[in-house]
């Protein structure tokens, strides 16, 4: 393998998946091609097996799309999602870049063994990781999603018609759903992109994305804010990319994501996922321009710790939600007197 100079110590360390055409092959088997190149593994996905010649526009200039998966201890989920993508019948080039943010099971060997290049990311949380396989990344527009993500076959096809069909666009968007999910965790993504959509069709704003289904042109990007944890993928980016142009928002184009999170119930992913990681930790994190408020536990360790430590932070985000609600709802008075 050709030893290549890194620009500073800061960049993500890329551990490259073999060379390969174009053309479909087995996702289940390694490639034979065992040549390598700093960040110049690609994944192209072509409809029946037919692969594109080389003058053919769609790759004159490289890989149009970029698909970026951060990834942590993500082996049982991250096939599924690579699978999914190499069925998509988008027809030019794309790269598939999967950033290994220091796991410990098999993630970046599965993801090397289907074919996406792996980036190494030794900085832990979601917007490190990314950031680093945004930088590497040769595709005019990068799509981000999660690991524990899938796709139907028409999903980068239907992202590239909006792109053509709003050539000024700097973002696309559409939904996520549970796969698999409770009633209400089924309900709950339903009436947030119907609101998505709804206030987009009144005021041409879309106020929310979901970091599994979003493609916004590299050239503006700003990059992510790496001191931010939960939101900082969604809510901060979102922020950035509505200061340099439109966002369309194709409620008609859902990603598929796991729903191993709601299993902690509604009263879990209310108090801890969304009030206490996701709105107290952004604004918190925004305010102090430092990390204040860790990450959420990722789900991949023994449940029964993950549930005990879930169980204290639901009881002190309430209680402190309750004091907040009452203090607010004093003021009020005070001032109606």
């Amino acid at each position: 393998m050709r030893r290549l100079r890194r620009a500073d110590t800061g960049s993500p360390r890329v551990r490259a998946a073999p060379n390969r055409k174009t053309a479909v092959a087995d996702a289940t088997s390694p490639p034979a091609d065992k040549s390598h190149r700093y960040g110049q593994r690609s994944v192209g996905r072509l409809p029946n097996s037919v692969a594109l010649s080389e003058s053919d526009p769609l790759l004159a200039t490289g890989p149009r799309y970029s698909v970026v998966v951060p990834a942590f201890n993500e082996e049982f989920y991250i096939g599924d999602c690579l699978r999914s993508l190499n069925r998509q019948d988008y027809r030019g080039e794309v790269e598939v870049i999967v950033v290994d943010n220091n796991s410990t099971d098999r993630t970046a060997q599965v993801a090397r063994e289907l074919g996406a290049t792996v980036v190494f990311e030794p900085r832990p949380g979601v917007c490190f990781a990314r950031q680093s396989g945004t930088e590497v990344a040769r595709g005019k527009i990068i799509v981000s999603t999660d690991a524990d993500t899938t796709f139907d076959a028409g999903w980068l096809s239907r992202i590239d018609d909006s792109f053509r069909r709003y050539p000024t666009a700097v973002a696309v968007a559409g939904p996520c759903r549970f796969v698999r999910a409770p009633r209400w965790g089924a309900i709950y993504p339903t009436l947030l992109f119907g609101l998505v959509h709804l206030v987009r069709r009144v005021t041409g704003r879309v106020f929310y994305i979901s970091a599994t289904n979003i493609a916004f042109r590299k050239s503006e990007f700003s990059g992510y804010d790496t001191r931010l944890t939960q939101g900082g993928d969604e809510v901060d980016l979102l922020r950035r990319l509505r200061s340099r142009g439109k966002v369309v928002f194709d409620r008609g184009n859902a990603s598929l994501t796991s729903s191993r999170r709601l299993e902690q119930g509604l009263v879990y992913n209310f108090f801890v996922t969304f009030v206490y990681y996701y709105l107290m930790a952004y604004w918190l994190n925004r305010l102090f321009r430092r990390p204040v408020l860790g990450m959420a536990p990722a789900f991949r360790s023994d449940p029964g710790a993950v549930r005990g430590r879930a169980r204290r932070i639901a009881r002190t985000t309430a209680i402190v939600a309750v004091v907040a609600i009452i203090g607010w709802l004093s003021i009020d008075f005070d001032a109606l007197l």
